[in-house]
């Protein structure tokens, strides 16, 4: 890091000299140049029809100088005990910030986790993270990954120390929270500024649902969305399309015998419920379900038509199984195609900056 700054300070000193001739030039001749302020570029702003956020800032001012300090911290491998791993390692930007044909989380020295990476996009409208819903709060939830023995391996103390002898970062929390010195209390702030910043609300259903000229359904992506609607909205209602709760859908319990939510609540009724995944972005967020164990959605249709698993906790709704048709598959397969959001997945705005 050092080392691409002072290149690019010695860059910059070859070609102050005329730019700095050129600018002065242009500014004194346009007296009305208004330079923008960067620290309002960054907002979060509610799409239309959406519901209130859980998470809304109010305790974590958003600034453009937070969000840039969070993005760097995302994809800082310092957060990991060896500096090998950083949040951006499971998260890829390009698989929706999952971790693309990966079926559990990779760690340090090349540990597995025990489950698959989640996406990250709408964050804050989640009322709790990770599969088993084990955290209430965004910015509670890097310490999890962080702090696991196979995932980063790493205390937080540990962290903010690192932190703390790099003065570049030293700068950096200064310029986004007034002050030089790191703590983890601006450390997860400053996360929670990234990730919630992070929204999906431009698919093609999107567009569809705002009216935008020029965007229209074809007979089978409308005959999907009715498909949809009645084999599916009650667990994935428009337009977050997850309600949040956590269910057992009929999962044949894997090698690792994952007990879902009942890990929290150690509640029997609770076995093998798992939170509700969101069905946007399912084109890149490949493999699926908890512990990744399928890779096609054709797989994931399979098991729920004539696969379900009939244990105890069983969802009530899952009971039959979800039964199509080939045609109506199909449909709604398409329509699931619009939830697909390539802005996005192509905003550089959330990528690693080099």
């Amino acid at each position: 890091m050092k080392k691409s700054i002072k290149l690019k300070a010695r860059f910059w000193r070859n070609t102050l000299l005329i730019s700095t001739s050129l600018l002065l030039l242009v500014l004194g001749c346009r007296k009305d140049v208004q330079i923008p302020d960067s620290s309002t570029s960054i907002s979060f702003n509610i799409p239309q029809g959406w519901p209130t956020p859980f998470y809304n800032f109010d305790n974590n001012k958003l600034t453009n100088a937070g969000f840039i300090l969070g993005r760097k911290l995302f994809y800082e491998t310092k957060l990991s005990v060896d500096n090998t791993i950083s949040c951006g390692s499971c998260h890829q930007s390009f698989a929706a910030f999952a971790n693309l044909d990966h079926p559990l989380s990779h760690g340090i020295n090349n540990q597995f986790g025990n489950r698959n990476a989640p996406t990250l996009f709408n964050l804050n409208w989640n009322t709790s993270f990770m599969w088993d819903g084990g955290i209430n709060h965004l910015e509670i939830q890097p310490l999890a990954p962080m702090q696991n023995p196979v995932e980063m391996g790493e205390k937080i103390g540990n962290i903010v120390t690192k932190l703390n002898n790099d003065a570049d970062y030293k700068q950096l929390f200064n310029d986004a929270f007034g002050t030089s010195e790191v703590s983890s209390e601006y450390i997860l702030k400053a996360l929670a500024q990234f990730m919630g910043v992070m929204v999906s609300s431009n698919s093609k259903y999107d567009q569809y649902m705002r009216k935008e000229s020029g965007v229209s359904f074809t007979s089978s992506e409308l005959a999907g969305m009715d498909i949809f609607q009645q084999k599916c909205a009650s667990c994935h209602p428009a337009p977050l399309f997850t309600d949040y709760t956590f269910r057992n859908a009929g999962l044949q319990p894997g090698s690792l015998n994952d007990s879902g939510r009942a890990h929290i609540t150690l509640d029997p009724n609770d076995l093998y419920k798992f939170r509700v995944p969101t069905l946007r972005n399912l084109k890149y967020s490949i493999p699926y379900t908890h512990d990744g164990r399928y890779n096609t959605l054709d797989q994931v249709l399979d098991q729920m038509a004539t696969g379900i698993f009939d244990g105890t906790t069983l969802d009530p709704l899952m009971k039959t199984g979800i039964q199509l048709t080939a045609q109506q598959r199909s449909d709604l397969l398409n329509f699931l195609n619009t939830l697909n959001d390539e802005s996005f997945i192509k905003d550089k705005r959330f990528q690693e900056q080099q």
